[in-house]
């Protein structure tokens, strides 16, 4: 019996051996024509995009934590609460629950056509340097699922080796380290050419986000900007060694708020991508990004913003869409909240839990609160049981409420 397969997966298998056609292989893949995203069928790609945040880099306040905030703090939290033993068996079932196909093709049916997917270093790679860890199997689960709905996907590295923020969200020590220590940088660009290895030709994958958010405005911005675009020019040799024809976005500097240390783009297919949250709605928010953009003809593309009310939102989506300019919103999933595509229901006993986490409790909560919020947790993980905030999908201009 002949197996046939896709011709992607072909170009995959032969470029693993060193072989393939990269014209071919990236006739296959989204590309950039000025300041616009090119579908390979020739079409002009809107971006119109999800992040599945909190799936493989926890963030304390989507537990409702207020001071274990970052990964490590909410594993050590988790660790105490339940045990070692048990709290693995809880993430591995918060992995295998919290994005799932199903989860990928109702965003498909709703009209996104991007998601975002910020991953955490060690899911990938070893402190070491190996790469190995369970990350990748997720990752290509994932890929699969977002190649069979139709979408793309933006593959968005959040924490780095040392961090690159100097806050909670890139789980490093406070201070964006990899701009110091040569090895932290240097294990970050291997880790991008081991993506980029592994995802050679495919499709599915819209393009690289490098760093997410670098260098937080309140540390030292004047030794740091500088160093930010010589790491991107070193990782994107790494990933076009092997991967060339892919889209790679810079973050800018500063949580992604200005690109005003940049120089002119040094290489084809790059984007650019910033982040505003709460904000004004008017142009004037996003002029400077609009210059830099008419300067240099490249496209922008705003890689996350939301978390505010309904008409913030389609404000923000309306202004973009009138400019041209891509978006992602923050997040598809989140407890028990209205800025979401998906509200996880809160458990029982869940302040108690919060409490505890946050060291404000020092007693633990009883084996039975605690059982029963854990289990209620990760069963409100499932979309069925999740309530869509139909009114956020409508601030984004998307399908509404389907008739009863």
């Amino acid at each position: 019996m002949r197996l046939l397969l896709p011709l992607w997966i072909v170009l995959l298998g032969l470029c693993s051996l060193g072989v393939c056609a990269p014209a071919e292989a990236e006739s296959r893949l989204v590309r950039i024509e000025g300041k616009r995203f090119i579908a390979p069928d020739g079409r002009v790609l809107h971006l119109k995009g999800i992040n599945l945040g909190n799936w493989l880099v926890p963030e304390g306040y989507m537990f409702k934590f207020d001071k274990a905030r970052a990964p490590r703090q909410i594993y050590g939290a988790f660790d105490r609460l339940l045990g070692p033993e048990r709290a693995a068996t809880f993430w591995t079932e918060f992995r295998d629950r919290y994005i799932v196909e199903e989860d990928i093709r109702f965003i498909a049916s709703l009209g996104f056509n991007t998601v975002r997917i910020p991953l955490h270093w060690r899911l990938l790679m070893t402190e070491d340097g190996r790469m190995e860890g369970e990350g990748w199997a997720l990752l290509d689960r994932m890929l699969g699922w977002v190649r069979a709905a139709g979408l793309y996907a933006v593959v968005d590295l959040h924490a780095v080796p040392g961090g690159q923020t100097g806050i909670n969200h890139d789980d490093g020590p406070g201070y964006p380290l990899m701009f110091y220590v040569p090895r932290y940088r240097e294990l970050s660009i291997r880790l991008w050419g081991a993506i980029a290895h592994r995802y050679a030709g495919n499709p599915a994958i819209l393009g690289y986000d490098l760093l997410n958010e670098p260098i937080a405005p309140n540390h030292d911005i004047t030794t740091l900007n500088p160093r930010l675009e010589p790491f991107y020019k070193k990782a994107i040799a790494a990933i076009r060694a092997v991967d060339p024809g892919r889209i790679i976005f810079l973050a800018s500097g500063q949580w992604s708020s200005t690109f005003s240390s940049f120089e002119r783009p040094f290489t084809d297919n790059l984007a650019y991508t910033y982040h505003t949250f709460w904000s004004s709605t008017k142009r004037d928010a996003v002029q400077r990004h609009l210059n830099f953009s008419y300067r240099y003809n490249v496209p922008l593309f705003l890689g996350e913003t939301g978390e505010l009310t309904d008409e913030w939102n389609a404000e923000m989506r309306e202004l973009h869409e009138r400019l041209g300019i891509g978006w992602s919103f923050w997040a598809y999933k989140n407890l028990d909240t209205l800025s979401a595509v998906v509200s996880i229901p809160r458990p029982e006993g869940w302040d108690e839990i919060v409490a505890f986490a946050d060291g404000t409790r020092a007693q633990k909560p009883s084996p039975g609160t605690i059982e029963l919020a854990i289990v209620q947790y990760l069963d409100g993980l499932r979309l069925r049981n999740g309530t869509v905030r139909w009114s956020y999908l409508a601030s984004l201009g998307l399908k509404g409420k389907p008739d009863p």
